[in-house]
């Protein structure tokens, strides 16, 4: 039985590792992707998509678990990779109405992939082994921040705009890896509970199939409306509403070096050819700091009050002096710029070591940040 739990962990971390290394890798560089497509007829914006994506990803939590408990986690794992890789391949031959349109998908799989996620590893673990699993899970997911990037870097290094051949090729390679991801959630082996086993005693293995979902339905529908209306009250709770403020800047935080960091280096005009290739760099360096963050601070300042408040606040430090530094390094008009490259002048002499920098500065604390971030600090 331990052999099967930890083979479905880490099984579990390998198809995540693969399905976010194509999305992360997507969404760092899709801005920069849109911003250089030849055709006149696609009028999508990467931000839009990104907004869309999360947005409805945040309302639709509240409904996947009833999704999770009618078809098992499983295959609900299986079919949110299925819309993830079809998000990846509309940038193969792009349109703005299939862009969009998959951008609501993607929003609606990711709830489901994430709540699927987290109730197939609880059935996985027990009170002993719960810590190494989430551990060992997390990290081969964050290690997805490292190999899409790395790709980007050699394919883009040196070029000034990225043509339709160069764009169908990486989303290609992107969709290929996020497909394999997908068919990995196929080797989870099911893990057979008690429950399961009363349940065939009881005679329930004779009824129909039909019967045994009406009943899951029923069942989740009802758990649901109990669970809102749990996180509704939770939510007026002191403690909460005070983390609230934390979790809102950990979004925006997120936001920005997911999918406008790496889009403003890609635009900075001083970088020179090295401009498209730092995208990729800046997104390694990313993922180097989460890894380290949220490994070194986990393990180091665990179940400490005073050094757990200490890290939220040398995180905020950390931040302040990132983001002036980026500030001070990038083109006011980089994020935004219609063309490919940007054409005002940032403060400072750009240079690709502090923006790298900077990147790594600020993620190193961002984990460890959502970590340590609880009543002790508020």
């Amino acid at each position: 039985m331990a052999d099967i739990r930890t083979y479905n962990v880490v099984v579990l971390g390998i198809g995540f590792l693969f399905i976010f290394t194509a999305f992360t890798t997507c969404g760092n560089i899709e801005q920069t992707v849109v911003k250089s497509l030849n055709s006149t007829n696609f009028t999508g914006s990467g931000y839009h998509s990104l907004g869309i994506i999360y947005g409805v990803f945040s309302f639709c939590n509240v409904l996947a678990p009833t999704i999770v408990a009618i078809i098992g986690p499983r295959f609900t794992m299986f079919l949110s990779g299925i819309l993830y890789s079809g998000y990846i391949a509309v940038f193969i031959i792009p349109s703005t109405w299939s862009f969009y349109f998959t951008s609501v998908v993607i929003g609606i799989g990711a709830a489901m992939l994430w709540t699927a996620q987290g109730h197939f590893l609880v059935e996985n673990s027990d009170a002993s082994t719960i810590n190494r699993n989430t551990g060992l899970f997390w990290a081969l997911l964050q290690c997805s921040m490292l190999f899409g990037n790395l790709y980007v870097y050699f394919d883009w290094k040196g070029k000034t705009e990225i043509s339709d051949k160069d764009r169908k090729i990486m989303f290609t390679a992107l969709l290929v890896i996020s497909v394999l991801g997908t068919l990995s959630f196929l080797a989870l082996r099911k893990v057979c509970q008690l429950e399961e086993a009363l349940s065939e005693e009881e005679g329930q293995s004779l009824l129909s199939a039909r019967l045994i979902y009406k009943q899951r339905a029923t069942s989740a529908v009802t758990e649901a409306k109990t669970e809102f209306k749990t996180i509704v009250e939770i939510f007026k709770t002191k403690t909460i509403l005070l983390l609230s403020f934390c979790m809102a800047y950990s979004g925006l935080e997120l936001s920005f070096y997911s999918g406008v960091y790496g889009t403003c280096i890609g635009a900075t005009t001083h970088f020179g050819d090295a401009a498209k290739g730092l995208i990729g760099i800046s997104g390694i360096v990313v993922g180097i700091g989460e890894i380290i963050g949220g490994g070194l601070f986990g393990l180091v300042l665990k179940n400490n009050r005073f050094r757990r408040t200490s890290v939220v606040f040398l995180g905020m430090v950390v931040h302040f002096v990132a983001f002036y530094l980026i500030f001070l390094n990038i083109p006011d008009d980089a994020p935004v710029v219609l063309q490919t490259s940007s054409q005002h002048k940032p403060y400072l002499a750009p240079s690709p070591v502090v923006q790298l920098l900077a990147g790594s500065w600020g993620q190193l604390f961002q984990h460890s940040t959502l970590q340590h971030s609880g009543p002790g600090v508020c």
